[in-house]
């Protein structure tokens, strides 16, 4: 994968990607999102930096954008810290104008409990 309009078949995704200035793809892109466009699990590791969220949030808004939207949650993605639940709501975001789609950030969170 060259650039992400080699499997982005969304024009509104298309326009959104070129609009963040996201042409050529990472490296942890290009080797995630072609088989998570196919619908396959990916389990990949990169440094902080590298892209590793657009890597999982652009096939979902593929796949989301593909079909008729439905009423509800669509998708859950958990993550292990509010900074990075913040982040990957950002990256939806940017991406989904135009799409329909929307997206929400909500949290539960612990802490360690003296005396445990």
């Amino acid at each position: 994968m060259n650039n992400f309009s080699d499997l982005v078949t969304s024009p509104v995704l298309r326009k959104n990607l070129a609009a963040q200035g996201f042409v050529t793809p990472t490296p942890i892109q290009a080797q995630a999102i072609p088989p998570a466009m196919l619908g396959h699990d990916v389990v990949a590791t990169a440094q902080t930096g590298t892209g590793k969220t657009l890597a999982f949030a652009l096939p979902i808004l593929q796949s989301l954008s593909s079909k008729p939207l439905t009423p509800g949650p669509q998708v859950l993605i958990l993550s292990p810290t509010r900074e990075l639940a913040l982040q990957i709501h950002e990256a939806f975001m940017l991406l989904a104008p135009g799409t329909g789609i929307r997206a929400g950030s909500s949290g539960l969170y612990c802490g360690a409990s003296s005396g445990m």
